[in-house]
């Protein structure tokens, strides 16, 4: 039944690439693949996502379906990829044996993209080098490769089956800086990337965002760009501003940013033009931005803006904002899985640690976004085919907080420990590195020292150069 199966995907793959003749014309006609949009079409044929949608009346370009057949007019046909001979079942495909010597660590390596590339274990080479964490690596370190492998091809990394969970290629974990001063201290909490937040506005060239590029790269961080314009310039011109946005985002991407994250919550008025909120119109925005990016540099992981989490409008959308539910339910109608690497999330208003799944003492205590756990299973359920990075995660506490008292808006986490702050973002470490479903956790936030009615020092990991939270996390992301 396997080889069955396995044949009708070939020629299914084959009718993909190859020319059908017409009685008048030869045309090429393209199948549609799972995974595919009409933009990653258009660029292999050569042809505009315009004269596609044209030549076969498609309304809405990012609604296609699999197996729906596509004329692609004026292409040049693709020289299909030979396929390789099917290996006898059982059979390992014989590679040279595990390679010894040393090997010196490039940027956005990982141990386990190591270990694939040399035919060993992460353990092996944790153990032949004296890791302890093996998430932490850094760019120019030596590493001796001392074999450990199979002696087989590596399995292939898996990818989304519809229906399934998304498997992801393995759990990271950065922190929200601003002055940047404690680099030792996240990597001690395990933290490989860094992220920080640039306002754009119209006329902007792309460099002000290498200042943030290269204060990563001086300390070994990759760092993850989360980029917000001007309600107010969105208002005046939406369909203008996004493909000045995206342009914007072609460029930054050019400068060789490990992370672009689309915008910030943009399911509330403080982020977007009121009257104009909806996920149909921030996918629009999405779709212009994902492709502006990845034409210039598709190394770069895009991340959907993270909405606000909030229950405050009623489980609907007003002229202020939406629910967060009902906004990415509004997205995943308009197809923006097509235009993310990950789906933003934000949770920051927990009061219980994240294991727990009821019990919330305020009002409203059975709401999803009370839980880190139901957060989780909404955004998963939306969209299932798709990792999650939560783009900002975090805790508040007063303790250490100056005043120790938080002010008004905030109060509800006042009775939050700093023993508890550290064990929670321990706990949500554990929980996002064992599921199988989230690539990128960032917390918010390592240093920030704003008070006020915006009390971000409250949400800090670093309290007078102490960080509990940083031993805690780091501890869980050793085991």
């Amino acid at each position: 039944m396997r080889r069955v199966l396995l044949i009708a995907v070939c020629l299914l793959f084959v009718l993909a690439v190859v020319p059908i003749a017409s009685a008048q014309q030869s045309q090429t006609v393209h199948v549609v693949q799972p995974g595919e949009n009409l933009f990653r079409i258009s660029l292999r044929y050569g042809v505009s996502m315009g004269a596609i949608a044209q030549a076969n009346g498609i309304a809405n370009i990012n609604l296609i379906y699999v197996g729906q057949r596509l004329t692609i007019p004026g292409a040049t046909t693709p020289v299909p990829t030979a396929v390789p001979a099917t290996p006898v079942p059982g059979s390992p495909t014989p590679v040279p044996p595990p390679a010894t010597g040393t090997y010196v660590v490039q940027r956005g390596d990982t141990l386990f993209a190591i270990a694939r590339r040399f035919n060993t274990t992460i353990q092996a080479i944790a153990a032949a080098n004296g890791i302890a964490n093996p998430n932490l690596i850094y760019v120019g370190q030596v590493l001796q490769i001392s074999g450990g492998g199979t002696g087989t091809t590596p399995p292939p990394v898996p990818t989304a089956v519809p229906g399934q969970p998304p498997v992801t290629t393995g759990f990271q974990l950065g922190g929200h800086v601003f002055g940047f001063q404690y680099p030792d201290q996240m990597r001690g909490a395990g933290m490989t990337w860094a992220k920080t937040q640039i306002v754009w506005n119209q006329g902007d060239p792309a460099s002000i965002v290498q200042g943030a590029i290269d204060a990563a790269r001086a300390r070994n961080f990759k760092i993850l760009l989360g980029i917000v314009g001007n309600p107010a310039q969105l208002a005046a011109n939406p369909t203008q501003y996004y493909q000045d946005f995206a342009n914007f985002l072609g460029g930054v991407a050019a400068l060789n940013p490990d992370g672009i994250e689309v915008w910030n919550e943009p399911n509330i008025d403080r982020q977007w033009p009121a009257g104009q909120i909806s996920g149909q119109s921030y996918t629009q925005m999405l779709s212009a931005a994902f492709q502006a990016i990845k034409r210039a540099n598709p190394n770069v992981l895009v991340a959907s803006g993270a909405p606000s989490p909030t229950g405050y409008f009623g489980n609907r959308c007003t002229s202020q904002g939406c629910d967060d539910n009902v906004f990415i339910q509004q997205m995943a109608g308009a197809g923006a899985a097509q235009f993310m690497d990950c789906v933003g999330v934000h949770y920051n208003e927990g009061i219980l640690p994240p294991s727990a799944t009821s019990g919330d003492p305020r009002g409203n205590s059975s709401h999803y976004s009370r839980y880190y756990t139901s957060m989780v299973n909404l955004y998963a359920s939306v969209f299932p085919n798709k990792p999650l990075c939560f783009t900002e995660l975090g805790y508040i506490t007063p303790e250490g907080y100056p005043g120790g008292q938080l002010p008004s808006g905030f109060d509800w986490g006042q009775g939050n420990t700093l023993q508890e702050h550290a064990e929670w973002l321990a706990q949500a470490v554990r929980l996002a590195r064992s599921s199988g479903r989230i690539r990128l956790m960032i917390i918010w936030n390592v240093d920030s020292t704003t008070t006020g009615a915006d009390p971000q020092a409250a949400y800090a990991i670093v309290r007078g150069n102490q960080c509990l939270a940083c031993i805690t996390m780091g501890a869980a992301m050793a085991n």
